[in-house]
């Protein structure tokens, strides 16, 4: 009886350690494969979409002080009532006062591990320098200004509960080869929650986000970025970075890959404001062969002033 019980003892001391590492993976498994599905479906209804701007109506004014004052703002639900529901599968759409119905939380924890953060509701709580660019005039025009649109939400018919932001002005991809601000790229911005109001609410397990660019010919990322940046890494050097230093699961974003981490900045807390990040877009300038730069404090695509700069490095996971 006394080594019946020993044997007991034994097992449940080991379940008790094993059993929330197991329930943790089997966790990150079934996140997983939701994520790549639901990448999947909103790609192929987006592109299904004969165009993305130019829904619902959003009248206000930015005056002097480059304070906003928004009268007529309907852009996030008509883009999902009239545009979206037409190709996605959606069970319920709320307006952004009743986001809640929608299964949104109202609070959510970083990627790196920030708790009870405000649920993002309109644009600019995203990331502020969404509505409102720091002067540069190296960008060509010396300011982005936008107004500050109010989320709205939905319901798929595969239980996940998605946040969209859109901005009705988003432009095309002309192919540019200078300086430009990625915002007016930028269409649809969707926070999405795996599991509705469930635990554990948090960016990188059941929260992620999912960046819409271009009008037509839209391009769909879902970057998911690792926890912290590297510093001083040479042009040369940016490629191989992600790979050498973060392992093998993760490589350097695209250009709008990094966009997308722009615009969410406020839901990883990874993207700083002191520093300019290498993408894996290559650009040519004059006969020298570079990788485009995102400004990380206002979203603007550059050029490195040469090959051999030295800036950082956002890494994603691979898909």
């Amino acid at each position: 009886m006394a080594e019946i019980l020993l044997s007991l003892t034994i097992i449940g001391v080991v379940a008790a350690i094993t059993l929330p590492s197991l329930t943790g993976n089997i966790n990150e498994r079934t996140w997983n494969t939701q994520r790549k599905a639901l990448y999947a479906r909103m790609s192929q209804a987006i592109a299904l979409m004969p165009s993305l701007n130019g829904y619902g109506t959003l009248t206000g004014t930015i005056d002097a002080s480059r304070s906003q004052i928004v009268t007529d703002d309907n852009v996030a639900e008509t883009f999902i009532t009239a545009g979206l529901s037409k190709v996605v599968k959606i069970n319920n759409i709320c307006d952004n006062t009743h986001l809640a119905d929608c299964g949104i939380n109202s609070t959510f924890t970083t990627l790196t591990g920030t708790p009870n953060k405000p649920m993002p509701t309109k644009m600019s709580e995203l990331n502020s320098q969404m509505i409102l660019a720091n002067n540069d005039t190296s960008a060509g025009p010396p300011t982005y200004d936008a107004l500050d649109t109010k989320a709205a939400a939905f319901e798929t018919q595969n239980g996940e509960s998605i946040v969209l932001f859109y901005n009705p002005n988003c432009v095309a991809n002309m192919g540019e080869t200078n300086n430009y601000f990625s915002q007016p790229k930028i269409c649809v911005n969707m926070i999405y929650d795996l599991n509705g109001t469930k635990g554990p609410n948090t960016v990188g397990k059941d929260i992620g986000f999912m960046t819409i660019l271009y009008p037509t010919d839209s391009v769909v990322v879902a970057p998911m970025p690792y926890r912290s940046a590297i510093s001083g890494v040479a042009s040369s050097a940016a490629s191989s970075a992600c790979t050498t230093r973060a392992g093998s699961d993760y490589r350097i974003p695209t250009k709008d890959e990094l966009a997308a981490l722009f615009v969410n900045k406020n839901l990883t807390d990874v993207v700083t404001t002191s520093s300019h990040w290498f993408s894996s877009s290559k650009m040519l300038d004059g006969s020298v062969i570079k990788n485009w730069l995102i400004v990380a404090y206002n979203g603007h695509y550059r050029k490195p002033s040469t090959s051999s700069s030295e800036w950082s490095v956002l890494c994603v996971k691979r898909d």
